[in-house]
């Protein structure tokens, strides 16, 4: 989580904020005394609410999110984008024109869960050495980690 708060936090412009885009499960998950995430422009996606109280922005379709997020008034208020959840719009985002880089933790253990992140097409995306993450194995608890950094080929 440490990682994961300063990614999504930290902006060279300090004039700027870091925009997370999340669906509403991801939402929910969060601890209540959390949410919003502090810092950074909370963008939720619902099909089903019509309010949130707590989140920046609540749009129903990863279209309006993009719309949204062209916006003069938050382009020039927002540095990068991170889309922090579900499967879904993870999916969505990674197929899409518009996710240039992935920041993924591949955890080395069998969990039960019933969520998954998509399986990245290695002939769109390709894993790269990124001098701002460590890209060694880690270990937190007795679990085994290491965070991997794929950007899009064609951008490479």
């Amino acid at each position: 989580m440490s990682f994961f708060k300063c990614l999504t936090l930290t902006t060279k412009d300090k004039e700027k904020q870091n925009a997370v885009v999340m669906g509403r499960k991801t939402w929910f998950s969060i601890p209540e005394k959390h949410r919003p995430l502090a810092g950074r422009i909370n963008i939720v996606l619902s099909r089903e609410l019509k309010e949130l109280p707590g989140a920046h922005h609540l749009v129903p379709s990863f279209q309006e999110v993009v719309q949204l997020l062209k916006e003069p008034s938050l382009v020039k208020k927002i540095e990068k984008i991170f889309v922090i959840g579900g499967s879904s719009l993870y999916k969505e985002a990674i197929d899409s024109s518009y996710c240039s880089k992935i920041y993924l933790t591949r955890i080395d253990h069998d969990f039960q869960c019933d969520a998954f992140f998509p399986e990245l097409d290695t002939n769109k995306y390709l894993l790269i050495r990124d001098a701002e993450v460590l890209q060694e194995e880690q270990e937190e608890n007795g679990i085994k980690y290491r965070y991997e950094v794929y950007k899009r080929h064609a951008q490479l």
